[in-house]
């Protein structure tokens, strides 16, 4: 009888480790979003890829003016610095439309935003606190540590054909 509770007990305490281990090595864009407006937006319509050394990194745009204002600017070639140790920023050719735009966002890993008083794209390899004038233009799909590295990088962006 001891035993079967024994057993029991570290059976329960194994699903439980398994079940934890699993959560903590997910990869970091699919951890939960916040439940804001913008984060419900359906992101499907446009798909954009980002080379980075080599690397193909994958996103979509929100169903925003904002963002396909973005859109309408690709292809573009920047060079992303990087801030705050947080994000990496370039500077786009023109400001984009922020038509209907909320006053700010809360950015999370993968977020690629519009900074509009700046007037630069950013794309966020870590989390960071509520900013007024930032506009989420999208999230990476596949490839986010491409930008976790130190210093500056040069970056493709291409839009990809529909339902890619």
């Amino acid at each position: 009888m001891m035993r079967t509770i024994l057993f029991t007990a570290f059976v329960a305490a194994l699903a439980v480790s398994f079940a934890a281990w699993g959560e903590s090595n997910r990869p970091p864009n699919n951890h939960a979003r916040p439940a804001t407006a913008l984060a419900k937006q359906t992101m499907k319509s446009l798909k954009i890829r980002m080379t980075v050394n080599k690397k193909a990194v994958f996103a979509s745009l929100a169903d925003n003016p904002t963002a396909k204002d973005f859109h309408s600017l690709l292809p573009l070639t920047l060079i992303l610095n990087d801030h705050a140790e947080t994000e990496k920023v370039a500077y786009l050719p023109r400001k984009l439309s922020g038509d209907g735009a909320p006053a700010g966002a809360e950015p999370v890993i993968g977020d690629i935003a519009y900074y509009a008083p700046w007037g630069n794209l950013a794309i966020y390899y870590k989390d960071f606190a509520y900013s007024d004038g930032l506009i989420k233009l999208g999230e990476v799909d596949f490839g986010i540590e491409a930008f976790k590295v130190e210093g500056s990088l040069k970056v493709i962006i291409d839009a990809m054909p529909p339902d890619s």
